[in-house]
């Protein structure tokens, strides 16, 4: 009897789903990767680039601006507890090892490199570990899980999120056709927060500046997203939200309700919760 060949049945969904006409979750083989840190550097002021290569990122899969990878960290008495590789999936030890989760920013199949941009402002273990890695240290990466892949037939995207969604939202930017349309709505907390998007030129971006408020404590991105967007009857719209829970709270309820958008046609998710050190929001579409 022979054996099917499913190893890129993943590439074929993805190819089916980005043709489309709803978004959907794709899985992808999960790996734990030994990564060295190749240079780390400042992308505006609220971000820290940590740009990971060698050996272990080589045949690394990026299909999704959504998609993330968990850092592992050894425990506070120096151990480090990896998951182990089960078929197209990992093997996790409990309890769970000590991780911090990330968007991927980019990945380039001909160098190796794999960008994960960090936000300084939550002063956490992730943040902390960027601020003095050096280059050659190794760091072990899970992951991505799988993406969201969302078909590039809509008329509209709406995209919305925190200096925590900022990578995201910037990658979304590039990878979206340039013919797209829509609106990107990014909370920072000043100028020097904001950095370069190669958006689509009918994309209109919207820097908002919370000055001296604490991330995560106004109401300013969901009162802009919501002053700010208004669709054209008939067309078609695709919402993308993240960033601190709360505060995206009010967005969940009117892309439901007042935008009417199903299931498939928005992604809600908080990245993080103030007060809350290792936040997990499971993905709501």
């Amino acid at each position: 009897m022979s054996r099917v060949d499913h190893r890129d049945r993943h590439l074929e969904r993805i190819a089916e789903v980005r043709a489309g006409r709803a978004a959907e979750k794709v899985g992808y083989p999960i790996r734990v990767r030994a990564a060295e840190v190749v240079r780390t550097g400042r992308v505006g002021s609220g971000l820290l680039r940590v740009t990971l290569g060698g050996p272990g990122t080589a045949g690394f899969e990026a299909h999704s601006p959504d998609e993330h990878v968990k850092l592992l960290f050894p425990d506070p008495d120096g151990t480090l507890r990896l998951p182990e590789p089960n078929g197209t999936m990992l093997r996790w030890p409990k309890p769970s090892p000590t991780s911090r989760e990330y968007t991927v920013r980019r990945y380039d199949p001909a160098t190796g490199e794999l960008d994960i941009d960090i936000a300084l402002h939550d002063g956490g273990l992730g943040a902390d570990w960027a601020r003095s890695v050096e280059p050659g240290a190794v760091v072990h990466v899970a992951g991505p899980p799988g993406g969201l892949i969302v078909p590039h037939s809509y008329d509209r995207y709406l995209l919305a999120g925190d200096l925590t969604a900022l990578p995201a939202i910037a990658r979304w930017l590039e990878e979206l056709p340039r013919t797209a349309a829509g609106w990107a709505f990014v909370e920072v907390a000043d100028a020097g927060e904001e950095i370069e998007l190669s958006a689509p030129e009918d994309v209109e971006v919207h820097w908002l500046h919370r000055g001296d408020a604490p991330a995560g404590t106004t109401d300013l991105l969901a009162r802009a997203v919501r002053a700010g967007v208004r669709v054209p009857e008939g067309e078609r719209v695709y919402a993308w939200v993240a960033g601190e829970a709360g505060a995206i709270k009010p967005l969940r309820r009117w892309i439901r309700d007042e935008l009417g958008l199903g299931k498939a046609d928005h992604d809600v998710t908080g990245y993080w919760k103030r007060g809350v050190a290792d936040f997990d929001d499971d993905h709501d579409h």
